[in-house]
């Protein structure tokens, strides 16, 4: 049935005469006669084995479902896309479909070319049905400019193990989090609470800006670059990260996604904030049963505040301007979010790849992965995260100049004013708005 309907859809398109071209930015390049494929350029920048075998295996069986259309693969890398795949589009040999998240987005969107997809998204909307976290930060002004594909969100995780030895329950407060992290260190015999990333990285801004949010005080900075980020929620997050940081190992500061994670599987330290990667290693690397890894939402500073994760959604921009690639896009991202294909490609990465959409959060595909079957809450817990997940420069309309704040990681460096240059919490917070006012007015 889906191969007759995606037959059907291009079928019409190709007829009407709306040949494709080969260039993402350029209609006219290589068109095809009205028997032969449309053919659409699909980078992306998920390097690691197992996530190029999950892309390619979805386009592999996309491309043979139906006859119209033939999707090819090329794998980039984030760590010079800014810079490589804006020049590739101005030389006319960028890519039809490209990866996005958030902030990369808004760099393609100001080269004119990314492609409004307000339509397609409405129609995989209503079969799918998108959640309103996903699709916000692709949300411009004039139009939507991506495509859900797969989100990430944060979560406390914790030992319950130790938990269960010590007789405490999880946290859900910023002062149930302390106390915890309190009880359940013992330096002397190298046990500690909780490891938190306290280096210049982007994992040191996530975890951070998760309990910002949790207090309150998501909105970092708006559409029109006007930073909020000095405010309540932002100090109290900060002093809680600096009396946390007394009950973690000492080398804190060197610390990004990694060591925390391993830390927990030996069972060194008790608690985490981090995304599902965690499922995917825990019982291999701590010797213990999956019963002992547990995860709650990020712990709140009071009753007056949501639990707020982090939240990326990694989605899919359209370059080409040609209207039959346009059709065969649709067509792709229906595919690739249909249960046939987007459990594949969920489980590229277990619990880290969260789906963007209701209709995902329940596809046996997903969820019969060996790993999620062993982890129904913590599953449930991601999904939850996810849901009501946000991402600062994207939570009131799009600030464009949002890299000028992540790219330098203004908000680690905020939290080095404290353990390094030794300011209070309420200095740093307006080190922080005076940084980040600077960085947009630029």
């Amino acid at each position: 049935m889906k191969k007759r309907i995606i037959s059907a859809m291009l079928a019409v398109t190709m007829i009407a005469g709306l040949i494709t071209g080969c260039g993402g930015n350029s209609s006219d390049k290589g068109r095809a006669g009205e028997d032969e494929k449309v053919k659409l350029t699909l980078w992306h920048m998920e390097e690691t084995d197992a996530r190029v075998q999950a892309f390619q295996e979805v386009i592999d069986k996309f491309n043979e479902s139906q006859s119209e259309v033939e999707v090819s693969v090329a794998v980039q890398s984030w760590d010079d896309a800014y810079t490589k795949v804006p020049s590739a589009i101005q030389a006319g040999n960028g890519p039809d479909i490209l990866q996005a998240i958030p902030d990369f987005c808004s760099v393609i969107y100001d080269m004119g070319v990314v492609q409004d997809l307000s339509d397609v998204i409405s129609d995989l909307d209503e079969k799918y049905s998108f959640l309103q976290s996903s699709l916000t930060p692709y949300t411009y002004e004039d139009g939507i400019y991506a495509v859900p594909a797969f989100g990430m969100a944060q979560v406390l995780w914790y030992r319950k193990d130790m938990f269960d030895a010590a007789g405490l329950s999880a946290p859900t407060t910023f002062e149930e989090l302390l106390e915890c992290a309190k009880a359940l260190t013992d330096k002397e015999n190298s046990k500690y609470g909780i490891a938190l990333p306290a280096s210049l990285s982007m994992a040191t801004d996530q975890v951070l800006y998760s309990l910002i949010a949790s207090a309150g005080g998501k909105d970092v900075v708006n559409g029109e670059n006007k930073v909020t980020f000095n405010n309540e929620g932002t100090v109290a997050a900060l002093k809680l990260y600096q009396e946390l940081l007394q009950y973690a190992p000492s080398d804190c500061d060197t610390y990004a996604w990694g060591e925390p994670q391993a830390l927990l599987n030996q069972g060194t330290i008790a608690m985490a904030i981090e995304k599902g990667q965690y499922l995917s290693t825990f019982e291999s690397e701590s010797g213990v049963g999956a019963e002992n890894l547990c995860c709650v939402p990020i712990p709140v500073l009071n009753e007056s505040c949501t639990s707020t994760s982090i939240y990326y959604s990694n989605g899919f921009m359209l370059l080409s301007d040609d209207e039959a690639k346009r059709e065969a896009a649709k067509a792709f991202f229906d595919f690739m979010l249909s249960e046939e294909a987007y459990g594949e490609l969920l489980n590229a990465e277990p619990g880290l790849f969260l789906p963007v959409t209701e209709t995902g959060g329940e596809y046996s595909s997903w969820l019969s992965n060996e790993v999620l079957q062993k982890y129904p809450e913590e599953v449930k817990g991601l999904l939850a995260s996810a849901e009501t997940g946000e991402l600062f420069g994207f939570t009131d309309g799009i600030c464009r100049k949002i890299g000028s704040i992540t790219g330098p990681n203004l908000i680690a460096q905020t939290l080095q004013q404290i353990t390094v240059n030794g300011k209070t919490a309420e200095e740093a917070a307006q080190w922080g708005q005076s940084a980040m006012e600077e960085a947009v007015s630029k």
